[in-house]
């Protein structure tokens, strides 16, 4: 993971950037989308995990204007390595800013429950962060069984087209509203549907342990990478030109299409052998 000083920043990073009217089309586009998965799947409520982060911010209060505030249960599920401040800002958003149901429940005893079972793999960061986030979508899907509800993601495009996500984790979800968004793209529609600029513009972080940034595990900024994959990944733009547009060096690009091209298993189905007939 790299440091503060160490964290990727292009000089001059491309401007993604709507217009009013392009907010305005992509916020009815969302909404309209929410209510179409729910009319496709004969359910006519949503549950999905809260954070505290701009996603799930975004994505919450999409889901109460497309259904109202009576069809969204909000699940906050805080582990021993969330912030403080990041679980206040997820109650925050379901209490004070939209008004909708929501439940606290700890992960940590399902987490400690894998871990006795088998005791290897304490202490292998990753592999119990991946954990923590599987837990999660075990419980979105509990309440979504119970209550007959739509699991909704939170996963935005620069995240899918990088695998910055958990296999069966934060990716195990019904449907994503802002899947078609880079990350600074989610903050601008954020402030736009009113969500307050603390929560718009805070630090992202996965939290799949202390101290872990998503800038840091990506030895990038957002800002970086969304140029990266507007222009060379989904522009078609070469890696040298790439790399001059922006001001980074052409190895940075590299990682970036070294991080699309090993996540691909991600946005596929699991493979299986052709049929023989």
């Amino acid at each position: 993971m790299a440091d503060a000083e160490t964290v990727m920043r292009a000089t001059d990073p491309l401007d993604l950037t709507f217009s009013e009217a392009e907010l305005e089309a992509h916020r009815e586009h969302i909404t309209a989308f929410i209510e179409d998965q729910l009319d496709a799947a004969g359910v006519d409520r949503v549950v999905m995990g809260l954070s505290g982060g701009i996603d799930s911010t975004l994505v919450s209060h999409l889901a109460v204007e497309a259904l109202g505030a009576e069809a969204v249960h909000g699940l906050v599920m805080p582990s021993e390595v969330n912030a403080a401040d990041n679980m206040s800002d997820a109650e925050r958003v379901a209490n004070d800013l939209l008004g909708i149901d929501y439940d606290v429940i700890e992960i940590n005893p399902l987490v400690d429950a894998f871990l006795d079972a088998y005791p290897d793999a304490e202490g292998d960061q990753l592999a119990v962060g991946n954990l923590r986030v599987r837990c999660r979508a075990v419980l979105n899907y509990l309440v979504g069984n119970h209550e007959n509800a739509l699991v909704l993601g939170t996963g935005n495009r620069s995240e899918a087209l990088v695998g910055y996500y958990t296999k069966y984790g934060d990716g195990a979800v019904d449907c994503h509203p802002i899947a078609g968004l880079y990350k600074q793209q989610v903050r601008q529609l954020a402030k736009h549907v009113d969500v307050p600029d603390d929560l718009a513009e805070k630090t992202a972080s996965a939290e799949m342990w202390s101290g872990q940034t998503d800038a840091g595990e990506m030895g990038m900024t957002y800002d970086t990478l969304d140029s990266i994959l507007a222009l060379h990944i989904d522009g078609g733009v070469p890696k040298d030109a790439t790399a001059d547009h922006i001001g980074v060096p052409p190895s940075v690009v590299d990682q970036v299409r070294e991080m699309y091209e090993s996540s691909a298993h991600k946005r596929a189905m699991p493979p299986g052998p052709d049929p023989l007939y």
